[in-house]
């Protein structure tokens, strides 16, 4: 099911969030959490049900595994090892269930290469929400490692990684910021402020996905699937596209997430700030999938320091690359994704070692360089092969071949003139103006717009963003005949 469909917008989100906040009227707690919990099973099983039972058996052995870890404590040196062997358990069984459904056909095609066999592929549909809910699981083990957790209810676990407005595509959240929340009974009631907040910012995210990036994939989808035949205008509106596309449909996700979860009271934590206004690849990490790269801080980078009997900068910009490297194959299991942490890594290095000679751009330098270092890495990003990514960032530096639109004189000629000048990708009804369009009402919303959280904590509930959801909602409407995916299920 996703937010964006008429069912769950009119029918699982209005009646999930009715029911609980009954059954919490009638002082009916426990049975309020068991009816969220039942909701979230069904709405992920409404996806694709034969799936359930993996997230179903990865909850109850990550609980029950962490209970066994918490028991043993470190009393003795015979605690302290049973601890290691079940944490180290459980970190094989949770990366080798992610490793067996996302990545192997990428190691058969690996193995083929390497040894000049003939091993077939399995061709195995990836999971929904695999990678979310097993990074938040591990996170959570390693806290029980660490004697970070407290003990938990087997219920409240269960909510904790099923909870639907998280569950598919994030935020990554942690256990302390999420389960105090679920036990404060001042939560369980209804909250106009709340409600306001909420919808608010869900129909923010709605239009950014059902008609901002919906609309953005169509040019962004022709470019790469014509990549051999674009010019060099073209290229780079491919590319263009592609980079606000993903950042509004997956910072709409977040903002639809918010709000979603918002209606029962429940505050996930930020993922975007502002990304594409970022002064250096660092500032960009640190607005960009925040949660993700909080992860890879805590759980990757640190740990991997820790190591090092004596830390300099080199072995930390070395980490650096390496937790990159794998944030890339987190991503998808390519060698392309690989590449694209690999330069996202570089480009963290450069900008860590351009710091220490303390020498300061200009911010709107700074932020234009770092712009187009963004843009390039997302052809990257969005690339299926080699040779879609070198005929597009090829192009993208191939003045020579500009193209540029001839005067319109009247419509019919513009449109066909536009539609022979600006290639296949572009012929389409409205002759490709509208692509230059979107893009500029793209780049006004990004750069000049503050960003939805900061509306979302201005909103005092007045008539003003009332009638702002309702526009934003009554526009949105039209975009949701027909329901695509957010480009985070693929990851």
């Amino acid at each position: 099911m996703l937010f964006n469909s008429y069912i769950f917008v009119f029918l699982f989100l209005p009646i999930t969030v009715s029911v609980y906040f009954l059954l919490n009227r009638l002082s009916l707690y426990d049975k309020s959490i068991y009816w969220l919990i039942a909701s979230s099973i069904y709405f992920y099983a409404w996806w694709n049900y034969i799936y359930l039972p993996l997230i179903l058996f990865s909850i109850f052995f990550n609980y029950f595994i962490s209970k066994r870890i918490s028991h043993y404590g470190s009393k003795n040196k015979s605690s302290t090892k049973k601890r290691k062997a079940l944490f180290l358990v459980a970190l094989i069984v949770n990366i080798g269930i992610l490793g067996y459904f996302k990545y192997i056909d990428f190691f058969i095609d690996n193995i083929n290469i390497l040894f000049g066999k003939n091993i077939h592929h399995l061709n195995l549909m990836l999971p929904l929400a695999i990678s979310f809910f097993t990074l938040q699981q591990i996170a959570y083990i390693v806290d029980v490692y660490e004697g970070l957790v407290k003990d938990v209810k087997l219920r409240d676990y269960f909510l904790f990684v099923m909870f639907f407005p998280q569950l598919i595509a994030g935020p990554i959240v942690h256990h302390k910021d999420m389960m105090p929340q679920f036990s404060d009974n001042d939560r369980k009631r209804l909250n106009d402020n709340n409600i306001s907040k909420a919808i608010f910012i869900f129909c923010i995210g709605l239009f950014k996905k059902v008609i901002l990036a919906d609309t953005l994939a169509f040019w962004a989808n022709a470019g790469f699937e014509n990549s051999a035949s674009l010019n060099f205008i073209e290229a780079w509106a491919t590319a263009l596209s592609y980079t606000f596309q993903i950042y509004f449909d997956f910072s709409g996700y977040m903002d639809m997430a918010t709000g979603a979860a918002l209606l029962f009271n429940i505050e996930l934590p930020k993922n975007f700030n502002s990304p594409y206004k970022a002064t250096g690849v660092i500032d960009y990490w640190s607005r960009w999938h925040i949660t993700l790269t909080n992860f890879i801080m805590t759980y990757i980078y640190t740990p991997i320091l820790r190591s090092c009997k004596k830390i300099t900068f080199n072995k930390a910009m070395l980490a650096t690359l390496f937790s990159m490297l794998l944030s890339g194959i987190w991503h998808g299991a390519s060698w392309i994704y690989i590449f694209w942490g690999g330069v996202h890594g570089l480009g963290l290095i450069v900008n860590h070692y351009w710091r220490k000679t303390k020498i300061k751009l200009h911010k709107h330098i700074a932020r234009i360089i770092t712009f187009i270092f963004i843009i390039l890495t997302m052809v990257i990003f969005r690339s299926s092969n080699w040779t879609q990514l070198t005929n597009i960032i090829s192009t993208m530096f191939n003045p020579s071949n500009i193209i540029l639109p001839v005067p319109m004189e009247n419509t019919l000629y513009f449109l066909e003139k536009v539609g022979m000048e600006f290639g296949p990708w572009m012929q389409n009804l409205y002759g490709g103006i509208e692509t230059w369009v979107f893009l500029l009402v793209s780049v006004i919303i990004v750069f000049f717009f503050e960003n939805s959280h900061t509306w979302l904590d201005r909103n005092d509930g007045s008539l003003k963003y009332l009638f702002i959801s309702a526009f934003l909602f009554s526009i949105s409407l039209f975009g949701m005949r027909e329901v695509n995916e957010f480009i985070y299920f693929n990851f």
